[in-house]
């Protein structure tokens, strides 16, 4: 099985990596079956992901990024809290992966920040993005403030995240297939089939 890390961190060293980091171990520490990690860092995309959004075509880091991520098992994305949102690098990478690519994929959310008061932004952002994208979320997020590090409680929610997404790599492997499989009939056009004849 592939497990592929979305890390947005913009520094070097990165918290937002080493945490990538740490779930990728946990969730390999935990897998039943042999994981290979793949990680990718959107620092490094970021004038190819601008270029895309103007031309329409992905550079070669680019795609080969996308190909890592759309062909994954399972999914960590880790970003820094940027105005109480994930990161705009974060978000514009995800833009230009095709609609529907991740359907199915089983993603566990993470973020980074300076105070425990952005820990809502798994919730209020990441979630409500990966939902959207049809992605299959797992239950336990985990956000590291500055003071986590170290502390009490972070080993113990990494521990149980990573459980969460080795379980479900597990037992939804091959079942991506099916969920791209499902046809997506717009509201409009169920309308009007109840208001034709035929449709009674």
């Amino acid at each position: 099985m592939k497990l592929v890390v979305v890390s947005a961190g913009l520094s070097v060293p990165s918290s937002t990596r080493l945490l990538g980091d740490r779930l990728a171990a946990a969730a390999v520490g935990q897998a039943v079956d042999s994981v290979e990690v793949e990680v990718v860092e959107l620092r490094d995309l970021a004038v190819e992901i601008a270029h895309h959004f103007t031309n329409g075509f992905p550079g070669r880091q680019l795609a080969a990024a996308i190909d890592a991520v759309t062909s994954a098992d399972g999914l960590i994305v880790v970003t820094p809290v940027f105005s109480a949102s994930y990161s705009g690098l974060f978000k514009s990478f995800f833009d230009v992966i095709e609609k529907d690519a991740l359907a199915g994929l089983p993603v566990l959310i993470a973020a980074t920040g300076g105070t425990a008061r952005h820990s809502l932004v798994l919730e209020h952002a990441l979630r409500p993005l990966f939902a959207h994208l049809r992605a299959v979320v797992v239950p336990t997020g985990v956000y590291a403030a500055s003071e986590d590090w170290g502390a009490e409680g972070l080993d113990g929610r990494i521990g149980r995240a990573a459980g969460e997404l080795a379980g479900l790599m597990q037992g939804l492997s091959g079942v991506r297939a099916v969920a791209d499989d499902l046809a997506v009939v717009p509201f409009a056009e169920q309308l009007t089939a109840l208001n034709s004849p035929s449709g009674v």
